[in-house]
């Protein structure tokens, strides 16, 4: 079923297909789509049951017949808009970012704008061209749900010696989270390889025998009855890589229901309000200049929605106001 030119195709539902989920019984039967693209059909009104528009989560009756078109993607292109933008530091050469939570660094399936690339290009003209056309000036990515601070090429010549203190790990990453759980030690680090989960490609895994090696350093910062939060240090650079460490070893950053975080948590008596994001903030990025080769560190204060369900946690187990005000002193500030 390709996708160009437009295509259009009809299905019906046999006996068997009762009760499955829309997209689940899609993938199955046009597996020429990827379920990112499935989803983005039925979200764009391209799928019809009996003639209506339907959710993905509609469940499939016998004899239904399901008509789904297919239309052309646009090119995609990083193009400037105009979006909100924290810039943390201004350089000839590159920026850092405070990159917020729910924003895509660059585009991709499914994320064709509002992007991290479409507000710099907006707010800083021409990026390095190294990464690519949709990804001028992309060095190194933060999840969408996840903040903090990210640097940023402004010419090839700064990209191509920021890449390469990443590879060689030079370059100082420090995420600040809230877990799940209390960790039995008050510092440790996590060597647990790293590979794309088999039976969910979504997300990643570090509980398989093989996958590329990865270590997390990490230090408890505040202890909180049923969470910790924790400091931690990243020595390697893979897809996920504090979240997949954490949940192996049984302690998941605190809203993250991809890797197993419970969606709500218990303080004390009483269960929170949903913490909308991953409690995971990169809090703290330290590099060589790219042109005088002076350290440079710079730090992303903690957002206030996080700060906010921190304090709603300490308060609600009876936490006094000055403990908690130092717990977060070194992640509120610039300096």
């Amino acid at each position: 079923m390709p996708e160009t030119p437009a295509s259009q195709q009809q299905l019906t539902a046999a006996s068997g297909d009762a009760g499955r989920r829309l997209d689940l019984f899609l993938a199955e039967r046009v597996p020429q789509l990827s379920r990112t693209r499935i989803q983005e059909l039925i979200r764009e009104g391209n799928v019809l049951v009996g003639g209506r528009i339907a959710k993905a989560s509609h469940r499939i009756s016998a004899g239904e017949v399901i008509e789904v078109k297919v239309l052309p993607r646009p090119a995609l292109v990083a193009a400037p808009e105009d979006l909100p933008l924290d810039l943390l530091l201004v350089d000839d050469e590159f920026v850092v970012v405070n990159k917020p939570a729910g924003m895509v660094v660059h585009a991709g399936a499914g994320h064709a704008s509002g992007t991290l690339v479409n507000a710099l290009l907006h707010r800083l003209g021409n990026l390095s061209g190294a990464g690519g056309p949709l990804r001028p000036g992309i060095v190194h990515r933060l999840d969408k749900e996840t903040s903090g601070a990210m640097i940023v090429a402004r010419n090839d010549r700064a990209h191509e010696h920021l890449a390469e203190q990443f590879r060689s790990r030079n370059v100082r990453k420090i995420y600040v989270a809230l877990v799940h759980g209390k960790l039995p030690k008050d510092s440790g680090t996590i060597t647990l390889p790293i590979s794309r989960d088999p039976h969910r490609r979504t997300r990643m895994t570090a509980r398989a025998s093989k996958g590329r090696n990865a270590r997390t350093d990490w230090r408890v910062v505040a202890r909180l009855d049923r969470c910790t939060l924790v400091e931690a240090v990243l020595h390697t650079g893979r897809t996920h890589q504090i979240r997949a460490h954490f949940a192996a070893i049984g302690h998941p950053v605190v809203g993250d229901t991809l890797y197993g975080a419970p969606r709500t948590l218990r303080a004390g008596s009483r269960d929170l309000p949903r913490l909308e994001r991953n409690f995971l903030h990169a809090a703290r990025l330290g590099f060589a200049h790219p042109v005088t080769g002076a350290w440079v560190e710079v730090r992303a204060p903690l957002p206030e929605q996080l700060r906010v369900y921190f304090e709603q946690v300490a308060a609600s187990l009876g936490r006094r106001a000055a403990e908690i005000d130092a717990a977060l002193a070194p992640y509120l500030g610039t300096i």
